[in-house]
């Protein structure tokens, strides 16, 4: 039930395992285990009950997106043509079904991908290399999708502004291996910004910080620092205060990271596209 965020460097491992559990490709050792089975034939089995995308759709574009659907019905063994009406009303393209793709925005394209990876109402929806301008206008369909049937979505993406809207989790891979696993609140919590602040006296500017400018939400540190969670705005009217009642303020800036500085700290680099 999760929207799982996968982030990885260039090289790191993300399509690959993507590949392995789609089956495109096959592994060379070790185990896996997908929807709670294992062994080839059970993990053939399983393969039915997951929807992906993978990169740019491609369709065939002097037919319409229920003819393209039709056609992949077909070649999926999918039963009954219910399916199509389903997908085509929940990612918003009932009323340009008879429109031929060549005709259609990268979006629209975009969520006729996500209506084919639908069909047969998987448990595990795959998206990976979203377009970055493609990937705003689904947003709000993904979160409806996961909310609405239960389903799990793993994301695979390098722009990790537009994850942070949507993700619940995020696992980030290194060199082939997971680096760490983390919820969206425990990131939120470690990326929190802060006015930093190092004085001279501690006990007196957190007094000053409570009773003139109604502050409770700070953390005194061991080092003289204080951190200071709320009024981030009103940076020059903390100083200024601490400063007026002879408190010394040897520095003051406001800090926290966001997903992406939290990454790149993490595997030591830059995120390529």
């Amino acid at each position: 039930g999760e929207i799982y965020g996968f982030i990885g460097q260039n090289g790191a491992g993300k399509t690959t395992l993507i590949r392995l559990i789609t089956g495109l490709i096959h592994k060379s050792g070790g185990d896996m285990e997908l929807l709670g089975v294992s062994g080839e034939n059970e993990l053939n089995k399983a393969r039915t009950m997951v929807g992906s995308l993978i990169e740019t759709p491609s369709f065939y574009t002097n037919m319409t997106a229920r003819e393209n659907l039709e056609v992949s019905r077909l070649v999926r063994n999918i039963p009954g043509k219910k399916c199509i009406d389903e997908v085509l009303e929940l990612v918003g393209l009932k009323d340009v079904e008879k429109k031929k793709v060549k005709n259609f925005s990268l979006g629209m394209r975009q969520r006729l991908g996500i209506a084919n990876a639908l069909m047969g109402n998987p448990k595990l929806l795959i998206l990976n290399g979203l377009d970055p301008m493609g990937i705003v206008e689904i947003r709000e369909l993904l979160k409806k999708i996961n909310k609405e049937k239960d389903m799990t979505i793993l994301i695979s993406s390098h722009i990790l502004s537009e994850l942070s809207e949507l993700a619940t989790t995020y696992g980030i891979i290194s060199n082939g291996k997971l680096i760490e696993e983390i919820t969206a609140k425990q990131l939120s919590e470690k990326c929190r910004q802060y006015i930093d602040l190092k004085v001279d006296d501690t006990a007196r500017a957190v007094i000053l910080l409570e009773r003139e400018l109604g502050i409770s939400d700070y953390e005194v540190l061991e080092d003289s620092n204080i951190k200071v969670f709320s009024n981030l705005d009103n940076v020059g009217e903390v100083n200024s205060l601490l400063s007026r009642s002879g408190i010394i303020v040897e520095s003051i800036s406001v800090k926290g990271e966001n997903l992406e500085e939290y990454f790149m700290n993490k595997v030591g680099g830059v995120l390529n596209a």
